[in-house]
């Protein structure tokens, strides 16, 4: 691999990262006071009606910025230029006629939709998240289009712009909406939730800005390279870009809904698993808002970086794919999955030992559901090689294998969902054990389709075996350092902010000893460069 193609290649997954960790924090924090403010059955309201969005926005664009990236890498990997652009501007017609027809069904249909998902209270939540999916079609074209270049700035300013307006709007808005109608002292939660929703749509709003304003900076660039290309090749026409876009963002498209929809089935089969197990409406919807706004909030924190992985892995694969760079492609593939392993593995480790402490310190007026994390933080590893080998495999033009884990995966955690939900003892916690099992079968079923199809021999020893030594080190000192400081009277917060700032110090000397990490590692993280020169200082890497 050449040294700029593999910096190159790097620096933009760096960006995105960072990019990524910084939104997931943001993400994160606006959910704690909108929590407090609505509790664990606004929660519920409010994620009954977030994965409706979720899922009718992922059949209206999802694949898309994906397709988009991958075909526009290809064309640029061999300098057409002329057709790289075309298909950023098929591409925006298609995704705005379909986007657009999802929002006024998702409008229009709100009602039938919340009755029969079992959430009637949720009405207004769709109702508010409707524009936001014509918004968010539009958006993953021009995101699309630019990772497709190999430039993750744009991308990543949008997304923490995005970000930032909606945690400000969440808050506030939810804030408003919860007095309209009631008493004094009184709360509308169902408006509450409504409210914290309808944020989404502003910091969408504002991320599309910064794209659209990002594309015009760079237009004259990109109409001068254009025009220097002349006629030298063969112009696509529409029909092609089209057909050529149906085909690789549909399966992908797919392969998201299917594990979607495994969130519907929590959604739908919680409510009426737990009825089953006799717990009462008001009691289930406290469970699922337990469920939904903690346990999935929490463990898909760590997994940012990986997603941001996955995401630049998809253009930068598929150009050396088509300039048939075979090395380039088998080390891209193993240093991204070695990568998302020594991230994951010590924070499912992290988070499953301090599960219940880091629910106290996060929600102290709603401070339940602790026991959800101990059980699913496992799940954190399995979805980061679901996502890892998703991306590596649409790079190289294999998306149908996704598509089928996924199937195999959301079966696997509908029958446990059955079956374990409706056993009082259990209840909520067959819920999370099922999304462990789902995302066991659909990472075991990618891996073995993986090494068929490639031929490739990933880096297991570096990106499980010493990861996995090192958490285990690090779990016992995080029990026991948090432990020592609770028996300090330190209180919860600050030992397990001592706990967790300690742990990582521990993890990271542990892999250093054991040559678990090296400096092509760090220099995916945010502010590797800074640590890598401190290491090198003191002679430790």
């Amino acid at each position: 691999m050449s040294n700029k193609g593999s910096s190159s290649f790097i620096k933009q997954a760096a960006i995105l990262a960072s990019a990524g960790i910084i939104v997931r924090i943001i993400g994160f924090l606006y959910r704690l006071p909108l929590t407090n403010m609505i509790g664990d059955t606004g929660n519920g309201i409010y994620s009954a009606g977030y994965y409706i969005y979720t899922f009718l926005l992922i059949l209206s664009s999802a694949g898309l910025p994906a397709a988009i990236s991958k075909m526009v890498s290809e064309r640029i990997a061999v300098n057409e230029y002329k057709n790289a652009h075309k298909v950023f501007k098929v591409s925006l017609l298609v995704s705005g006629i379909v986007g657009f027809v999802f929002m006024v069904f998702m409008y229009f249909f709100a009602e039938p939709i919340s009755n029969l998902v079992k959430s009637p209270d949720s009405y207004w939540c769709i109702v508010s998240l409707s524009p936001t999916l014509f918004i968010v079609a539009i958006m993953s074209v021009y995101r699309g289009y630019f990772q497709g270049m190999h430039t993750m700035v744009p991308t990543s300013i949008s997304q923490i712009v995005e970000q930032i307006f909606n945690a400000v709007f969440s808050v506030y808005l939810a804030y408003v909406f919860l007095k309209i109608g009631v008493g004094e002292g009184e709360k509308n939660i169902v408006l509450g939730a409504a409210g914290g929703t309808a944020g989404t749509g502003v910091g969408a709003l504002a991320g599309l800005l910064i794209m659209i304003l990002s594309y015009v900076i760079i237009r004259p660039r990109l109409k001068a390279r254009i025009e220097r290309e002349g006629n030298e090749h063969r112009a696509d026409t529409n029909g092609e870009i089209i057909s050529t876009l149906m085909k690789t963002a549909l399966p992908i498209i797919a392969g998201t809904a299917i594990f979607s929809i495994t969130n519907l089935a929590d959604m739908v089969m919680v409510m009426s698993r737990l009825g089953v197990a006799g717990f009462s409406y008001d009691e289930s919807i406290v469970l699922y808002g337990q469920l939904s706004g903690k346990y999935v909030t929490l463990t898909t924190l760590p997994v940012s970086i990986t997603t941001a992985m996955a995401t630049a892995t998809i253009p930068s694969i598929a150009s050396s794919v088509k300039l048939n760079e075979k090395d380039n492609v088998r080390r891209k593939m193993s240093l991204t999955f070695r990568i998302a392993m020594i991230l994951s593995i010590p924070a499912a480790v992290g988070i499953g030992v301090l599960g219940d402490p880091i629910i106290k310190m996060l929600f102290p007026k709603a401070n339940e559901g602790g026991m959800l994390l101990t059980v699913g933080a496992i799940s954190i590893i399995f979805l980061a090689i679901c996502q890892m080998i998703t991306g590596i495999l649409q790079g190289i033009g294999r998306v149908d294998v996704p598509v089928k884990g996924a199937l195999l995966g959301a079966i696997t955690k509908i029958v446990l969902n059955y079956f374990l939900i409706s056993i009082p003892s259990i209840n909520v916690l067959g819920a999370v054990i099922s999304t462990t099992g789902c995302y066991v079968v659909a990472s075991v079923y990618n891996l073995v389709s993986f090494a068929r199809i490639t031929k490739v021999k990933l880096d297991y020893k570096g990106g499980i075996v010493k990861p996995t030594l090192g958490s285990i080190v690090m779990g016992i000192a995080c029990y026991g350092i948090y432990r020592l400081m609770f028996f300090l009277s330190l209180g919860n917060t600050v030992s397990t902010i001592i706990a967790i700032i300690i742990s990582i110090i521990v993890y990271g000397c542990v892999m250093i000893i054991i040559k678990g990490i090296n400096e092509e590692d760090l220099s995916y993280m945010p502010m590797g460069g800074r640590i890598t020169r401190v290491l090198k200082k003191f002679n430790m890497i």
